[in-house]
C-alpha cells in the first residue's frame, strides 16, 4: 500500500515538473505572450500577414526553409494554399481540434500550406500556427507571388 501511494505521488510530482509534455501543437506561452515562438511574415499583393508558429517538428521544419518566394493560390471557398518546394516532416503530428479561421496548417498528402479564412475540418492537416492580426487578406481572390520570411 505504501509503495502504491509512493508511485502515485511520484507520478503527480513528475506531471508537475513537466506540465506541457505532449502539447507540441501549441505555441510556447509565458503569461499569454509567445516566448521563443517563431513569427513568420507572408507578403503578397498589397497585404502583409504575420503568423506565430507553434513548437512542433513540422513548424520547425517549415521555419528552416525560410525565406521562400512562391505563389499563394485560391483553393476552395475557405482557404488559400502555398505549394512548398518539399514536404515537411510529420513527426509528432496527430489530430487536433478547435479548427478555426486564421489557422496556418500543412496538408500532408499534397505537401502544401493551407491558410484558412473560413471554417474547416479535414484529416491530414498539421496545425503549424495562427495568424496574429486577422486573416482578411486571404479573402482577396486571385493568385499572387508571396514572400514568406521570419518576422
Amino acid at each position: 500500500m505504501i509503495t502504491h501511494r509512493r508511485n502515485i505521488l511520484l507520478g503527480i510530482g513528475a506531471a508537475m515538473i513537466v506540465p506541457n509534455a505532449g502539447l507540441g501543437q501549441q505555441p510556447a506561452q509565458v503569461n499569454g505572450n509567445s516566448s521563443t515562438a517563431v513569427r513568420v511574415r507572408f507578403t503578397f499583393g498589397d497585404s502583409t500577414m504575420t503568423a506565430t508558429l507553434n513548437d512542433s517538428p513540422s513548424a520547425g521544419d517549415f521555419a528552416s526553409m525560410l525565406p521562400l518566394d512562391l505563389t499563394i493560390e485560391d483553393y476552395s471557398h475557405n482557404e488559400k494554399i502555398v505549394r512548398l518546394p518539399r514536404k515537411l516532416t510529420d513527426e509528432g503530428s496527430g489530430p487536433f481540434d478547435n479548427e478555426r479561421p486564421g489557422d496556418l496548417c500543412y496538408f500532408k498528402p499534397w505537401g502544401n500550406l493551407a491558410l484558412f479564412y473560413g471554417g474547416y475540418k479535414w484529416d491530414g492537416l498539421i496545425r503549424l500556427g495562427r495568424f496574429e492580426d486577422g486573416f482578411d487578406p486571404l479573402r482577396i481572390r486571385g493568385n499572387f507571388s508571396v514572400r514568406i520570411e521570419r518576422a
